[in-house]
């Protein structure tokens, strides 16, 4: 069900939700992946939602400059944009948003985000939080609250549109609202939170008080 309370603010994450490029990112991590003898149907669905360098630590890899990696990962993934693509709907309603009421939040570096929105046609938003501007990456609140605060806003009095369930757990985290986009869900999973397949059909309506969201 939509929730049709007034938020200060919308937060976004960017992969998965407002941009589809879950395959051009699974292409480049399948192939790190394989490089490292690694199982690639049980690790890709880990990858989402998170930054890089979390991604690789996990793997618990013998004599691997992480950094290095990540570095590979990211050109990598800037040289790959086939496909990249905005969520149905994304642009529309992104571009009905004031200024000053939203934000995206990814576990992304910088370059690669604006590679990506760029690529998808998006609007760059006046606050992009990204992998290196927080030491704790999702699903700690830290990208969120930091996005809220740039507003200036409360976290609490916003609506987080996650689509990975470490992203989820951020917005719970910062004490939002969460609502799910679910259009690239190639890995599913249970969720409690509003769900909407994409924007198709989805307005706001900027009230004195914050943004509401309403369903054609």
């Amino acid at each position: 069900m939509i929730p049709t309370k007034t938020h200060a603010a919308f937060l976004f994450d960017m992969d998965g939700t407002v941009t589809d490029s879950i395959a051009a990112s699974e292409r480049v991590w399948s192939a790190w992946a394989r490089r490292h003898g690694l199982d690639v149907e049980a690790f890709l669905p880990t990858i989402h939602g998170v930054r890089a360098e979390e991604t690789i630590r996990r793997q618990n890899l013998a004599k691997i400059d992480i950094a290095q990696e990540v570095a590979a990962i990211l050109a990598g993934e800037i040289a790959d944009i086939e496909g990249v693509v905005p969520i149905a709907g994304a642009e529309a309603f992104l571009r009905a948003l004031p200024a000053d009421r939203w934000a995206i939040v990814t576990s992304a570096q910088r370059a690669l985000a604006l590679r990506r929105l760029t690529a998808a046609g998006l609007p760059i938003p006046a606050v992009l939080i990204t992998a290196e501007d927080v030491s704790r990456g999702k699903p700690a609140p830290d990208g969120y609250v930091l996005a809220a605060q740039r507003l200036g806003v409360a976290a609490q009095d916003c609506l987080v549109f996650e689509d990975a369930p470490a992203g989820v757990r951020a917005g719970e985290a910062a004490g939002a609202d969460v609502m799910v986009i679910t259009a690239t869900h190639f890995h599913p999973f249970g969720t409690d939170h509003p769900v909407l397949a994409d924007y198709s059909g989805v307005q706001v309506a900027v009230d004195p008080d914050g943004l509401r969201l309403t369903v054609t």
